[in-house]
């Protein structure tokens, strides 16, 4: 299907099989800080093997494509790789705000609202070299939808957070502008300073045996689709 543009470097598709495919597949024409949202995914990925599902027209699913040297972002280091998941983590975590919602990070780059799970991101860097050449940033937010499958182990949607519901693009274009103003810290060493002390500020890990209770729910609900 031919995309429809949307704000800026954001280009819509009603369906698709995956929105980091998809960057992927256009990589040689897009523009730095390019996004490829869906309205609906048939083939979405998560972490590892995981799936991404999520219902038509619900929930943000939508990649972002950051370009480093030659008309993107300063070039960055491959030992400064991490601040690219803080970058999207912080993006995330200040629209959540703006909302009234109080969340926190899990490590590696998931966002959970108390001990539900709100938002997660598959990132996938492209290295050249001792320097990152360009990353592709998945993200899946839960935006309206209102039914999980039960078996899910803790999903949650910012509808049901705040009783509201969220036009698709427009709520798309806030974020986009917040992963934005990250961006920008990407450029120098003290932005990249301040993107790692903020992640602190708001990173938790799990104990590893709500960490394995949480994986093997994952993988148990992985094995029944």
């Amino acid at each position: 299907m031919t995309p429809r543009n949307g704000t800026g470097h954001i280009y819509w598709y009603e369906s698709i099989d995956s929105t980091n495919l998809e960057v992927r597949r256009r990589i040689a024409e897009l523009d730095n800080l390019s996004v490829i949202a869906a309205r609906f995914q048939t083939a979405g990925r998560g972490q590892g093997s995981h799936t991404w599902i999520s219902p038509e027209d619900e929930n943000l699913t939508f990649t972002v494509l950051l370009r480093f040297a030659n008309g993107g972002i300063s070039p960055l280091p491959a030992q400064d790789v991490v601040r690219i998941t803080q970058m999207a983590t912080l993006a995330i975590f200040d629209f959540l705000k703006e909302e009234g919602i109080v969340s926190r990070i899990k490590w590696p780059n998931d966002i959970w609202v108390g001990d539900r799970k709100i938002c997660g991101m598959l990132i996938e860097n492209i290295l050249d070299g001792s320097f990152v050449f360009g990353s592709i940033v998945g993200i899946g937010l839960n935006l309206n939808q209102k039914e999980f499958d039960p078996s899910l182990p803790n999903p949650v949607s910012l509808s049901q957070l705040t009783g509201r519901q969220y036009p698709v693009e427009e709520t798309l274009q806030r974020v986009y502008e917040n992963i934005c103003r990250q961006a920008v810290l990407l450029d120098t060493p003290d932005g990249r300073c301040e993107l790692e002390k903020r992640f602190s500020q708001h990173l938790f890990h799990l104990d590893r045996s709500r960490q394995e209770q949480l994986s093997s729910a994952i993988e148990d609900f992985e094995a029944n689709r």
